[in-house]
């Protein structure tokens, strides 16, 4: 009985990542220095799921692909410093990405970022969760400017961006999806019990 219980949450949770990933986009734009990077999927789970995984600043290294290191280093009421370590990586190249940054919290729909110091020379935008008008689901957006300290060549530096906040976009989603497919399990069994 128990293996039959994990083979079903095992495909519960494969169900719920491949919907979302199947709605999940990401574009990215050249605006000079900057690109310009628009990211959104549908998602399947209550706000405050959303809301508790966005806002998980030290796991974030568990689910977020390339960032190492994620610690929040002060707290004032909505405003959060958040020192994180990474890299980004396309092909064989790899980008170290060490940053401050502080979020601004807007419970429970807006997650405004930006660069305070570190090796982004730009970075700004954030997360915002709406209703989806077609269903009982909400959309979770990422829209958001940046520049690495390095200067990247044309094409090569969307793609770069692009693909890192994909990855990273992905991670966040899948997240949501397997902490969501968790709490409906877990209801499920405490509905049987």
């Amino acid at each position: 009985m128990r293996l039959l219980r994990l083979a079903c949450l095992f495909l519960v949770l494969s169900a719920a990542a491949a919907q979302a990933a199947e709605d999940l986009s990401v574009e990215a734009n050249r605006k000079g220095p900057y690109v310009e990077v628009r990211a959104r999927a549908t998602i399947d789970a209550p706000l405050s799921v959303i809301w508790t995984t966005l806002t998980d600043y030290e796991r974030l290294p568990e689910f977020v692909p390339g960032l190492k290191k994620s610690r929040v280093t002060s707290r004032n009421g909505p405003v959060a410093i958040v020192e994180q370590s990474g890299e980004a990586r396309f092909l064989m190249f790899t980008f170290p990405i060490d940053v401050t940054l502080e979020a601004v919290e807007k419970p429970p729909s807006s997650l405004r970022v930006r660069v305070l110091s570190g090796t982004l020379r730009y970075l700004e935008g954030g997360y915002s969760v709406e209703p989806d008008p077609h269903s009982a689901r909400f959309i979770l957006h990422w829209i958001g400017t940046i520049a690495p300290d390095v200067s990247l060549p044309p094409l090569f530096g969307e793609v770069v961006m692009r693909m890192s906040i994909e990855d990273q976009f992905t991670g966040m989603v899948g997240e949501i999806d397997r902490r969501e497919a968790l709490r409906r399990a877990a209801e499920a069994e405490a509905r049987r019990k």
